[in-house]
């Protein structure tokens, strides 16, 4: 266990994208400390995709993004990404383990020895050893989010991104789905950053929350933005 007067955190300055002549995201700033999960939250268009593909490095931006590990030193920022359900050939042959082995492993996924095992135990984190032979096109929507999750978390990333997980899994799924990024966040100590519109689980898990609108109109704890007068002003309610 690291020092608890120390702890890593990922800090977001002045992040700004222009495409031609719309301005995506501008002056956007936060951090992220490890242990927690930061959602974000916005109307359609506010920039929350926009907002994650630049931190990955998918598209051009101006702005910082800094690492400081527990010792207090910089270093960089490993990820894992949780992309939201994709079309599929349902056609494609790809299976679970060809995903899991192929991103898993630096060896010919069709070698003999230790590949499968090392799949099994990645999806053992998430429940889904059952799942190792089924095809990506055959996956509930459940089912593809712990698939990823496991991709996404092996190796352990300081940020795990996550965009609009919870898509095409029902209620009972999402408890489960927020509860495993809870225990992740916990026992794992890894920063967690969700795009979600599922605010009645942000309120009960998220730790912070970002309004976005092209920049960030307001930062806090869920009941600080639940409250405020902007997020009234963009959903209603009272």
């Amino acid at each position: 266990m690291h020092n608890d007067s120390c702890f890593c955190i990922t800090a977001v300055e002045g992040l700004s994208v222009t495409l031609g002549r719309n301005e995506l995201l501008k002056d956007v700033g936060f951090s992220l400390n490890c242990g927690q999960l930061t959602a974000v939250i916005g109307r359609n268009g506010a920039g929350k995709t926009t907002l994650l593909r630049a931190l990955m490095g998918q598209v051009p931006h101006r702005g910082t993004v800094k690492f400081t590990k527990h010792d207090g030193t910089p270093g960089p920022l490993s990820l894992g990404y949780v992309p939201q359900r994709v079309p599929l050939d349902p056609n494609s042959p790809t299976s679970v383990y060809d995903l899991c082995a192929a991103s898993s492993s630096k060896y010919p996924v069709f070698l003999p020895g230790g590949v499968r095992r090392r799949v099994l135990y990645m999806l053992s984190a998430f429940g889904a050893e059952e799942l190792i032979d089924r095809r990506l096109c055959e996956l509930s929507g459940g089912e593809w989010q712990r698939v990823m999750l496991s991709v996404a978390t092996t190796p352990t990333p300081e940020l795990l991104i996550l965009d609009e997980p919870q898509a095409g899994i029902d209620l009972a799924g999402m408890e489960l789905l927020y509860e495993k990024i809870d225990e992740l966040k916990k026992t794992q100590d890894m920063s967690v950053l969700m795009v979600s519109h599922d605010f009645s689980f942000l309120r009960k898990y998220a730790d912070n929350i970002l309004l976005l609108s092209h920049t960030i109109l307001v930062r806090g704890t869920p009941d600080e933005v639940f409250e405020s007068a902007e997020y009234k002003k963009l959903f209603g309610g009272t």
